[in-house]
């Protein structure tokens, strides 16, 4: 049994009975307690974008905390969350005119679904059907995992679930049967919201699909009148090379969630976004047309003022710049692994990397997943393969030879636990 009281999330305690205890962070690195350094190439399970204590944003968190730590914001609205709202709109320049405040990347896409079911409830429409993508990965509330991938991460919470269309995932060559199956959803008039990651899905092997899917799929919507909500909560702030990943297929949704790099990776917020219209359908003289949703530290003052640093570091450095050159330097160093056939499905998206080590039993639950992490904490990375992908989400202050480092182990690890000859 683990000495420690500390329940720790995606970790069976029974293989892993002990946690490596963080002191401090600094850049792309984090430092145990023993003093060994890491190589935090997975970006702190993907919410640090600019490096640790980033010092603008460690600094607007501290000049925060001695003016205001918490209020309500039913009824009240402080500073923070207005800059930063005002920031965001004004940052995507899109038709998107209204955020909501919540604190978690699940929480974001719970607050979508609730938006778009309300939506059609207060106007007196009967559409109710959610569709979604296989392989998605939404979030661990109720409805998120709803809208997820059925599998080892919710089976034992079936009986809360509710249904939704699950569309196939447009791998190349095969998007007309993705964009066939939407159609088919749609045109009974009776589906609220289609609910997608735009470009690559996280949690769901990292899996890639072209910019004109995504556009297609959001035409699809428009034309039925289904709303189209973007999980960007891991995608968005520049992991794909753009601010958005929708800016890529030229498309604004109707529902946008934002989470994760929000603060840089300081602290827990998540935003959704919202087309007017959807506001509208919410208010009323009728108090039963509310929007009734809320946590107790909605809109936080000090994560708002984290947020609002963020939204300085890239107005005022060159962030994109620094994505760009991320990008390159993954498709310089994933030419290596192109022709070993120890590895398949070579891939990347601005920041993020992927490939995947070939096993007898691929998937999550791939036996070799736990010797990876062990092999690679031996080799001094912060670096957590989904089963048998191993893939790369390092924050945008790294260096070439920091990102060198994490594929040479890359290419060892093939060397100890590889298939196949190269």
């Amino acid at each position: 049994m683990t000495s420690s009281p500390v329940w720790h999330p995606f970790t069976q305690h029974a293989l892993q009975p002990t946690a490596i205890e963080i002191m401090r962070g600094e850049g792309a690195w984090l430092e145990t307690r023993e003093g060994t350094r890491l190589l935090d190439m997975i970006s702190s399970w993907w919410v640090v974008t600019h490096g640790h204590r980033h010092p603008r944003i460690v600094q607007a968190i501290k000049d925060q905390a001695d003016l205001l730590a918490q209020v309500i914001l039913a009824g009240f609205t402080h500073a923070p969350a207005e800059e930063l709202a005002r920031r965001l709109i004004a940052r995507l320049n899109s038709s998107l005119a209204h955020v909501f405040y919540s604190d978690s990347g699940s929480t974001s896409v719970e607050v979508a679904l609730k938006m778009a079911l309300g939506f059609w409830r207060n106007q007196g429409e009967q559409r109710t059907k959610i569709i979604a993508l296989e392989h998605a990965y939404h979030g661990d509330t109720i409805g998120t995992m709803s809208t997820g991938a059925r599998g080892v991460f919710n089976s034992a919470y079936d009986p809360l679930l509710f249904d939704v269309v699950r569309l196939p995932f447009p791998h190349e060559g095969c998007e007309a049967a993705t964009l066939d199956a939407l159609s088919r959803a749609c045109a009974d008039g009776a589906a609220a919201a289609l609910l997608v990651e735009p470009l690559l899905l996280g949690a769901g092997g990292m899996l890639t699909y072209a910019p004109p899917v995504l556009r297609a799929m959001h035409a699809i919507c428009a034309a039925s009148g289904t709303l189209f909500i973007a999980d960007e909560v891991m995608t968005g702030f520049g992991r794909t090379g753009t601010f958005l990943a929708c800016e890529q297929a030229g498309v604004t949704p109707d529902i946008l969630c934002l989470a994760k790099g929000i603060t840089g990776g300081s602290l827990p917020l998540a935003v959704t976004l919202c087309q007017a219209a959807i506001f509208d359908a919410h208010y009323s003289r009728d108090r039963a047309k509310t929007f009734f949703h809320s946590s107790s530290y909605t809109a936080n003052p000090i994560a708002c003022a984290a947020a609002v640093a963020n939204m300085d570091v890239w107005d005022t450095e060159p962030v994109i710049d620094r994505i760009a050159q991320i990008s390159q330097w993954h498709s310089g160093f994933l030419d290596r692994f192109r022709t070993d056939s120890r590895f398949s499905g070579i891939r990347h998206c601005g920041t993020i990397a992927a490939l995947d080590l070939r096993v007898a039993d691929e998937g999550y639950l791939a036996g070799i997943g736990p010797s990876l992490y062990d092999f690679f904490l031996a080799c001094g990375l912060l670096l957590r393969p989904l089963g048998n992908t191993i893939y790369l989400m390092p924050p945008y202050c790294v260096t070439e030879d920091e990102l060198g480092r994490a594929y040479a182990a890359i290419a060892e690890a093939a060397d100890t636990f590889g298939r196949g000859a190269s």
